[in-house]
């Protein structure tokens, strides 16, 4: 295609992906009660091969011919890049200090649980077909399925937690604490496959040395490097057009640099965050950076996630049995080893259940991590069609499965709110509150 139709392809593909994707978010929070996010994620698999390929396969392929794809692929990396930005952004650290001993427990036997199922179901996987790709080793396949299972949506579990007024609660801390302390050992672990597939051990070495020396630098010398960012915005009362531009400029180069190491850009924008001046600075950046991630960056990613599912491919018997089964060992495992842990730490049942519940959502993190998975050539389209469902189930029954076990009951004594209240819903999407549920 010439860059004049790839141009025109270009203009339809976002009219379609935009108005699908707030069609579906729409639905699914008007008739679900479920976040905005999680009616994105289906509608990028809607109008992959897995329903609008299926059924209108000649209308799927002319809005997205594979010319148009790589377009697709940078700005759904730009997004995930600003999405794990804004994550680190508002990344509190004090969830560490809280609840420390309760926290390390939960946190750990959330990895170690799904951890250990990797370890029992990967050589089962590296067997089955088109799974994993050939030149993946047993190590590193175990990895990954451990970091893809442990993962939890903690954007996700904050927003819940603040749409209920828990922030505060034994409950809320916990969970936060725990969730912030989960995700990192994750991403690490990412870190480590991805460091570990390549060329040869010096490019392993250029990974592991480069990420390492960006985070320490960024996480000892970064608040104080940074720190004249935040004086210029309450200086000037907000965030001035240079100041945004700056700021840009230094999300681009930290995504450069974990990419140029052969990490991902996604750890570079989320370490950046993380080390970025708190109060007005970061308050203000959200406001202007959050409408544009989440309206226009964040439904291409879902979009080309969807472009690689096919759910029809989930239909025949052995991937059927491979999907229940990797279905049922994630809830169980990251549910149950953090219900567990919470009870063994001194939490009463009920608290114990919510936590399980809430840590269960995989959200967006999922699809960012598989889809770092496919780009590496680490698995198949497959194994990334069945953590695409995954990741859609675990976060759906995220929400019910907590009003369940805990929410209605302390409704009842008055620890909660109205379920959606003011907060904005689920992930980090703003300014759209979840419609009360009818009967609740």
């Amino acid at each position: 295609m010439t860059p004049a139709e790839l141009s025109i392809v270009f203009f339809l593909q976002m009219f379609v992906i935009i108005g699908v994707c707030r069609l579906v978010g729409w639905a699914a929070r008007r008739w679900l009660g479920q976040p905005q996010v999680v009616g994105e994620m289906i509608a990028g698999v809607i109008l992959g091969p897995s329903l609008l390929g299926l059924f209108l396969p000649e209308v799927q392929q002319a809005l997205f011919p594979p010319d148009s794809r790589p377009i697709l692929f940078v700005g759904a990396q730009l997004g995930v890049g600003l999405y794990m930005f804004l994550v680190g952004l508002g990344f509190q650290s004090s969830h560490f200090r809280a609840n420390r001993k309760s926290a390390a427990a939960v946190s750990i036997s959330g990895m170690a649980a799904p951890f250990l199922v990797a370890v029992l179901i990967t050589p089962w996987l590296l067997a089955t077909p088109g799974l994993f790709t050939e030149n993946v080793t047993l190590f590193q396949a175990t990895l990954f399925m451990g970091a893809a299972i442990s993962i939890t949506a903690f954007p996700m579990l904050a927003r819940i937690i603040h749409e209920r007024g828990l922030s505060n609660s034994p409950l809320g801390t916990l969970s936060l604490s725990a969730g912030a302390i989960d995700d990192a050992g994750a991403w690490t672990v990412l870190a480590i496959v991805l460091a570990s597939f390549g060329g040869g051990p010096e490019i392993a070495v250029k990974a592991i040395v480069g990420g390492a020396a960006f985070a320490a630098f960024m996480l000892l010398l970064g608040p104080r490097l940074l720190a004249p960012l935040g004086r210029w915005a309450e200086r000037e009362g907000r965030i001035t057009p240079t100041l945004l531009a700056v700021t840009l400029m230094l999300f681009m180069l930290a995504a450069f640099t974990m990419d140029a190491v052969g990490i991902h850009a996604v750890f570079g924008g989320f370490i950046l965050g993380a080390v970025m001046p708190r109060g007005f600075f970061a308050d203000e950046l959200r406001k202007q950076l959050e409408p544009f991630t989440v309206v226009l960056l964040l439904p291409m990613f879902f979009t080309y996630s969807g472009l690689h599912t096919q759910l029809t491919m989930v239909a025949s018997a052995e991937l059927a049995l491979v999907t229940v089964a990797i279905l049922a060992a994630s809830i169980l495992a990251k549910g149950g080893a953090c219900w567990a842990a919470a009870r063994l730490t001194g939490q009463d049942n009920r608290t114990a259940l919510g936590i399980g519940a809430l840590m269960n959502a995989r959200g967006l993190m999922e699809l960012i991590i598989i889809n770092i998975g496919l780009q590496q050539g680490i698995i198949g389209t497959g194994l990334f069609s069945i953590m695409v469902l995954m990741a859609v189930v675990t976060t759906l029954m995220a929400a019910p499965l907590f009003e369940a076990v805990y929410g209605r009951e302390a409704r009842a004594r008055g620890e909660l709110g109205v379920i959606g209240g003011t907060g904005p819903p689920a992930e980090i999407v703003p300014h759209e509150p979840l419609p009360p549920r009818r009967g609740g």
